[in-house]
């Protein structure tokens, strides 16, 4: 795995995340990607090598391992990582459509032409449900990926001793794990940091979530005002109407009563 691509593609995820976005970023590439890289990666090295049984039995090892492992804690780590971020290449491609088309529009239209987005990176229309819908997928690999680390390894315990008995063995063999203690602490570290993005996740869902509800009640609150202001203008525009309508008929019948009688004087 190139890790200087991951690491470009985490930074251009974090130009159009939120609060809870740059944190998530945060925790994956300090407290998992650098973890995975630095210390993991070392610790399961030699896990098939170092993984004993008290047998000679040519391939014994080999399967009971297999069966104890079917896949290893690293490269299920390595691929929940690269999982978790592919959701996130969504909203980038998204904002590069956009740009895309921004950009025919000004050389079919010219630069003077009206822009079709006020800022392509802006969370609205389209590009908010590609961004909510990139953390419901995310929180749905990580919470599959966890299921499966429970599931092989049952709460996510790492015993010093399993017993074996798969064939070719000719009998229940006792085979031995390297170093357990270190590797169940970093499987723990490695759960408890999928938790925590999980949990960020769900926040930022409803942030989104609670954030559209207030910019549309808000929205509606001003077309109300302004529906309100332009009815009470109208109804004063009517009155000052009928008002005009009304006293052009007597400043009429007046002048044509003195037109009749100049003698008369007004009382």
């Amino acid at each position: 795995m190139d890790w200087k691509t991951f690491q470009g593609i985490l930074s251009g995820v974090n130009k159009y995340s939120t609060a809870f976005g740059r944190i998530w970023l945060s925790v994956v590439f300090v407290f998992r990607v650098l973890v995975y890289v630095v210390a993991a990666e070392k610790v399961w090295g030699d896990e098939q090598k170092d993984f004993d049984c008290n047998t000679r039995q040519p391939g014994c090892t080999n399967v009971c391992y297999d069966h104890y492992f079917p896949i290893s804690h690293i490269r299920l780590w390595a691929l929940q990582l690269i999982f978790v971020t592919c959701p996130s290449l969504l909203v980038i491609m998204h904002v590069s459509y956009r740009e895309d088309r921004e950009k025919k529009n000004r050389l079919k239209n010219g630069d003077n032409c009206s822009k079709l987005y006020s800022n392509t990176g802006k969370k609205h229309g389209g590009l908010w449900w590609t961004y909510l819908l990139s953390l419901f997928f995310k929180t749905g690999i990580e919470i599959v990926f966890l299921y499966i680390l429970h599931k092989m390894w049952d709460s996510f315990d790492l015993p010093p001793l399993v017993k074996c008995s798969n064939e070719p063995c000719p009998n229940v063999v006792d085979c031995y794990i390297a170093r357990p203690t270190e590797k169940r602490v970093f499987t723990y570290f490695m759960v408890a940091a999928s938790a925590l993005c999980i949990i960020l996740n769900i926040c930022e869902i409803f942030y989104l979530i609670f954030k559209r509800i207030l910019n549309c009640m808000n929205k509606y609150k001003k077309s109300s005002k302004h529906s309100v202001t332009y009815s009470k203008a109208s109804t004063c525009q009517c009155h000052i109407h009928l008002d005009t309508i009304e006293k052009k008929p007597m400043n009429k019948t007046l002048e044509s009563i003195r037109a009749s009688a100049p003698n008369l004087t007004t009382i």
